[in-house]
């Protein structure tokens, strides 16, 4: 028997549906394909005001003090009522990660270079963990998936589009920069906040105990990182004589440099 094509349409979109439905939770969510509360009053919340008041907690607070009731009493409602509209804390996660992940950039930048435009994807990416400190203390548990996410992937991977490249090496280009940022977001992050909670630079560095480490570094015990630490280059003990800047630039500088190398070798 055959089908008409109509039929067959309805068929294909039937298909799609239920691949759709089989979207977890959280992932339907962030492409509005979930579905609104049927019982109580209509539109008391929205899945906006739900996720905003999370992150405004998170920012303050860290992701300890998040939970489903705590976000439910800043808006004057009880857990349950945010249950309808968010089924569980880690899909409200997931929804938090993918709002601040929400970042408007230049879609077209003709006179950037591939290099300053992987730099710019570094930097954005770090400065997420900088506004918001609990982002990475959501574990990674699959690839990007949601709306916003997929499009810092867009972003990165458009800084390969004039490279000769397969889709392979573009995609590992992109988690070899993505790793880094994160990286270096979190490290700064946690700097800043330990300043915030009041330790000093000069702490963080070394610098305040470069002194005691002399005494207690022996070149026998410690035989490559004793010169180091004896020309103050461990604490930072002399900043006039660093020739390479800033640490983390100095590391991203460096990635540029090997995917240049593997792009010229090809």
């Amino acid at each position: 028997m055959l089908l008409t094509r109509g039929e067959i349409n309805m068929k294909d979109n039937d298909k799609i549906n239920h691949e759709l439905d089989d979207l977890p939770s959280g992932i339907a969510l962030s492409w509005g394909l979930g579905k609104q509360p049927q019982r109580g009053p209509k539109r008391e919340l929205s899945i906006d005001q739900i996720v905003d008041a999370a992150i405004e907690i998170a920012d303050k607070e860290g992701l300890a003090a998040l939970s489903m009731s705590r976000v439910a009493s800043s808006l004057g409602f009880t857990a349950m009522s945010l249950y309808r509209y968010i089924p569980s804390k880690d899909d409200l996660l997931l929804l938090m990660q993918e709002k601040v992940s929400d970042i408007d950039y230049q879609t077209e930048q003709p006179k950037a270079d591939w290099r300053e435009e992987m730099r710019q994807y570094v930097r954005i990416c770090m400065n997420v963990f900088q506004v918001h400190p609990w982002f990475g203390d959501i574990p990674i548990t699959s690839v990007p998936l949601t709306p916003n996410q997929l499009k810092l992937v867009d972003m990165a991977l458009r800084t390969t589009r004039n490279l000769p490249l397969s889709d392979y090496e573009k995609m590992s280009i992109v988690l070899l920069l993505s790793g880094y940022a994160r990286w270096c977001g979190m490290i700064m992050k946690d700097m800043s906040m330990a300043i915030q909670a009041g330790k000093k630079p000069s702490a963080i560095s070394g610098l305040d105990y470069s002194t005691a480490l002399k005494k207690l570094v022996t070149q026998e015990r410690y035989p490559d990182l004793y010169p180091v630490l004896m020309s103050g280059a461990y604490t930072e003990e002399n900043e006039g004589e660093n020739t390479i800047g800033n640490d983390f630039d100095f590391g991203l500088e460096r990635i540029l440099d090997g995917i240049e190398h593997y792009i010229l070798s090809k």
